[in-house]
């Protein structure tokens, strides 16, 4: 069931400690993940081949709504991370509300930290800590033209 993929932090954290005893290579990422599109999918497929697990970081509705304005999410978070934890190269989604996920990075550790290339690598929340204890940073190229902003502006002009 795709429900099972979905942790609290708690239990989050408890799954990637068996992972990285089993010697796996644990990924981070998150994002809003709004309107999926192809830019997310191939996004995601790149993140989760850098390792051999892929932990999802989701913001919840309140935090889109904080980030991206009054009209955002279009899709609850119910919504969002039962289609993330769809994915098969998804392994685990936790939900959370600060304004960055810094808090969910401390606590998971992740070996590899990853967003798309429009940031850099000294710009990404937690790049900090995960480098100093010893693991990766990376950056991936994103698909050009898919964005779920430019996707609802498309909508509104139908």
């Amino acid at each position: 069931m795709t429900q099972d993929k979905i942790c609290t932090l708690e239990q989050a954290i408890n799954q990637v400690e068996k992972w990285q005893s089993e010697g796996k290579k644990i990924v981070f990422t998150n994002g809003c993940f709004d309107i999926v599109h192809l830019g997310h999918i191939d996004y995601l497929e790149k993140a989760r081949k850098l390792g051999d697990k892929l932990v999802l970081g989701l913001n919840t509705d309140a935090s889109v709504n904080r980030l991206k304005g009054p009209t955002r999410p279009v899709v609850n978070e119910y919504a969002r991370s039962r289609m993330m934890a769809a994915f098969e190269f998804v392994d685990t989604v936790i939900l959370f509300d600060e304004p960055t996920p810094l808090q969910v990075i401390e606590q998971v550790k992740p070996d590899i930290l990853v967003k798309g290339d429009d940031y850099t690598v000294e710009n990404i929340v937690g790049s900090d800590f995960v480098l100093a204890k010893g693991g990766e940073v990376k950056t991936i190229s994103l698909v050009e033209g898919y964005s779920t902003t430019s996707l609802i502006q498309k909508i509104k002009q139908l």
